[in-house]
């Protein structure tokens, strides 16, 4: 819980957290810069500059000449601009202020000088400097002469992206001073909309040498340019005034007139008076959309977390999301929408704090669930096959399908008639442990376990998941389950009367497999006529003393050459006859081999091949399931089966 707080708070206050906001500018630049528009020069504004030409002309550079400043203010005035912005600070005497204050008392132009206060920029200006600039603006002072306030504010990266606050003591902003009457901007702090140059040949602002208007001489051209714009008078010189912006990230461009690695603080200005005469202003996200983004951004993150299928559902899923956090935000500043305060990375973060903190809790449940499933299916399945299904439930879905499958049927002989003469204490000690011993062949071999039907166990290996080997695994768990029979019936504790034989069937063929049964209870099993063969061929023990049956079907895809041939019955309710073998894995192939000539031999009638058969019998005295089949083989007539009643 505490970690989605975290994360609210991370993706709602990422802009002003620590180290966080270096990363939010970055992609905020990138913004700015992807969404700045192409334009032609603006022709509402021309900016008049001192150039380092200019400094080595007039061999002033700080504070700039004054002199030459005069003369352009009285040569620009009578070419008829909107009005004057002069980004220059008067700050400290020079020989030259009486000219300059004469010009600019004289001035018909709406003209605005520079101010700063001591209080608002302490860092550029003292207080003597305070004390004369106060001075030299009451000097100037006329209706069209004002003060304007030229401060621009950076954020902590040295970088500025947004409009200056609005401060108690300063004059109006030079671009609110020289284009009254828009009041969307009379308080507006939000992101500046800067812009680039369609054509490389321009920038967005024609850019032209005070020392032209210094001259004395009135050229008609220059009027031209003048007329009807607003002008603003500043400094480009190396080093001087220089701001970074976001256009800093624009690829660099030797055929480019102009270069946005900087920009001049005048330009910024004209950037500002530009927004302004537009009446564009961003429009400020409301914090309650924040708030908004920021509890869906982690809620995503810990939805995403328990997405579940296949991997590309999960995957177009996770790059769906990443295309709107990454695209939405670039629109938006398209579209005029400030996305300065927009936690985008803080998103991102919240949206990651969210998917870590729901899926080490969901993984910490699913652990414990995948416990207990893994438990549970390991009671009738192998644990690899268990694993699975708990990856892709959908294989055990509540449906049918049919399937090839080995099938095993097992009975305790006489086990009925033992529970009669032994407590219900025993009975159950003694059915669990044969059942525990059972189930863990079935399950170390690969199989599954259907169901337990009192002392029967039945098995089948095909399904839910098949593999190459399932023959071989049937058949030898077949003969294992036979032997962990014979071991249980050996090692009961005294005082338990005598345990009879396991007897087992095995049968390879076609069932439906699947979950049947309601909404509350349900059980995976198999049906069909395999089943019933399996059980018929277990009963079969009985009648031809032998304890482990197999049909032709299983033997032949078993893999194993250990069957010997063990004639031909009818099972009862049947009329088609089966071949059936045992596992002698004892026997040589030689042997085995020889037994299955002379059965061919007397099912062609061959009554050599009987005596034969006969003679192998009495060599072997306890082999009760040969001598079964000489006494099968003696009362069938040429080529016929044994019928099981």
């Amino acid at each position: 819980m505490l970690l989605l707080i975290a994360a609210v708070i991370v993706a709602r206050f990422a802009w002003t957290l620590p180290a966080i906001p270096l990363a939010e500018r970055a992609a905020y630049d990138l913004r700015q810069v992807w969404a700045a528009p192409k334009v032609e020069p603006d022709k509402r504004i021309v900016m008049v500059v001192f150039n380092d030409e200019t400094l080595i002309n007039t061999k002033k550079r700080s504070p700039l000449d004054r002199a030459t400043l005069a003369r352009a203010l009285r040569s620009l005035d009578t070419m008829g601009a909107k009005g004057i912005g002069i980004d220059i600070l008067v700050d400290q005497e020079q020989d030259e202020d009486p000219e300059l204050i004469a010009a600019l008392r004289a001035m018909q132009t709406p003209t605005y000088l520079a101010y700063a206060s001591f209080g608002t920029n302490k860092n550029e200006i003292g207080q003597r400097q305070q004390q004369f600039l106060d001075g030299f603006q009451k000097a100037i002072a006329t209706d069209k002469v004002k003060p304007t306030s030229i401060r621009l504010e950076v954020d902590r990266d040295n970088v500025v992206r947004s409009w200056p606050n609005v401060l108690p003591g300063l004059p109006p902003l030079m671009a609110r001073a020289l284009a009254p009457g828009h009041p969307a901007f009379d308080n507006y702090t939000g992101s500046i909309r800067f812009r680039q140059p369609k054509y490389n040949e321009y920038g967005v602002y024609n850019k032209l040498p005070i020392d032209v208007f210094a001259t004395g001489v009135t050229i008609p051209q220059l009027a031209d340019q003048i007329r009807g714009r607003y002008v603003l008078i500043g400094g480009d010189v190396t080093d001087f005034d220089k701001f970074e912006t976001p256009l800093r990230l624009l690829p660099a461009n030797e055929d480019a007139a102009q270069d946005f690695t900087t920009m001049i603080g005048l330009e910024v200005h004209a950037t500002l008076l530009s927004q302004l005469l537009d009446n564009a202003p961003f429009t400020r996200i409301p914090d309650g959309i924040l708030w908004l983004g920021a509890f869906c951004a982690v809620l995503l993150g810990g939805v995403s977390s328990l997405v579940s299928g296949s991997w590309w559902r999960t995957g177009v899923i996770l790059i769906a999301q990443a295309v709107i956090v990454a695209y939405a935000p670039f629109k938006l500043q398209e579209h005029m929408i400030d996305t300065q305060d927009l936690p985008v990375v803080g998103s991102v973060l919240g949206w990651i704090m969210g998917f870590i903190a729901v899926g080490s809790a969901a993984r910490e449940v699913g652990s414990e669930e995948r416990k207990f499933a893994q438990s549970a299916l390991g009671k009738y399945l192998p644990r690899d096959i268990a694993n699975q299904i708990i990856q892709d439930p959908d294989q055990l879905a509540l449906k049918g399908e049919r399937r090839e499958i080995f099938v095993v049927f097992t009975d305790l002989e006489g086990f009925t008639a033992l529970t009669h003469a032994i407590d219900a204490q025993d009975t159950a000690m003694l059915l669990n442990r044969y059942l525990d011993l059972l189930s863990d062949v079935v399950l170390e071999h690969g199989g599954t376990i259907d169901k337990f039907v009192g002392d029967a166990v039945v098995a089948f290996w095909g399904a839910p998941i098949s593999r190459p080997d399932d023959g071989t695994r049937a058949a030898q768990a077949a003969h294992a389950m036979w032997q962990a029979g014979e071991k249980f019936r050996k090692t009961h504790r005294p005082g338990i009367p005598p345990i009879g034989r396991t007897r087992v069937g095995l049968h390879f063929g076609e069932a439906i497999v699947g979950n049947f049964g309601g909404d509350d209870r349900i059980q995976y099993t198999a049906l069909g006529d395999s089943m019933n063969t399996a059980a018929r061929l277990e009963a079969a023990n009985k009648k031809l003393e032998t304890s482990v049956i197999a049909s032709a079907e299983a033997v032949s895809r078993s893999g194993l050459d250990w069957w010997r041939p063990m004639g031909r019955i009818t099972l009862r309710g049947r009329s088609t006859p089966v071949d059936i073998f045992e596992p002698a894995p004892g026997m040589t192939n030689s042997a085995l081999s020889h037994i299955q000539a002379v059965l061919d031999r007397v099912a062609k009638g061959d009554g050599n091949a009987l005596a034969e058969l006969e003679t192998l019998a009495e060599g072997s005295p306890d082999d009760a399931a040969l001598r079964n089949l000489v006494h099968r083989m003696q009362s069938l007539k040429s080529g016929g089966s044994y019928v099981l009643d």
